[in-house]
């Protein structure tokens, strides 16, 4: 069991760390821009899409509960830490640095901005990472499923 606590707490600090990093960058003045895709800092102060900005600060004391209730889940579910250590640490550490950057600048910090063809919302490193973990998550259950069926 021990090898499973440290790869999920070795990958949560990696992507808290690289993600509050690049963070930084944008924070201290970095901007880029090219024709299809602007590297400019934004605060989100809502979810996906600004959606719950309406929250205000009570959206982070919401998010605490929610990313608590994941790690207590994580833990007390030893089978789920044994399965998906990896993608359950990128996960919550992509979300904490998240909830990180409203403690610490009032809205989370987003950079990238498409624009070619269509405007997509302003994301981060972080939003990637927790599409990446889901994605990594549903492969290993599905293959696993798939493998009991058999």
């Amino acid at each position: 069991m021990t090898k499973y606590y440290l790869i999920f707490f070795i990958s949560l600090i990696f992507v808290f760390i690289l993600d509050q990093n690049i963070k930084f960058l944008f924070v201290s003045g970095l901007y880029w821009e090219s024709k299809c895709i602007s590297f400019t800092l934004t605060y989100n102060k809502g979810v996906a899409f600004s959606m719950l900005s309406f929250l205000g600060e009570y959206l982070k004391y919401i998010q605490i509960v929610i990313i608590s209730s994941i790690v207590g889940y994580v833990f007390f579910t030893k089978d789920i830490l044994k399965k998906y250590a990896l993608p359950a640490g990128m996960l919550l550490g992509a979300a904490i640095s998240n909830l990180f950057d409203r403690f610490l600048h009032g809205g989370v910090v987003d950079y990238v901005y498409w624009h070619c063809g269509f405007d997509f919302a302003v994301f981060n490193l972080a939003d990637v990472i927790i599409d990446i973990s889901v994605l990594i998550i549903l492969y290993v259950h599905y293959k696993s499923n798939k493998k009991e069926s058999h």
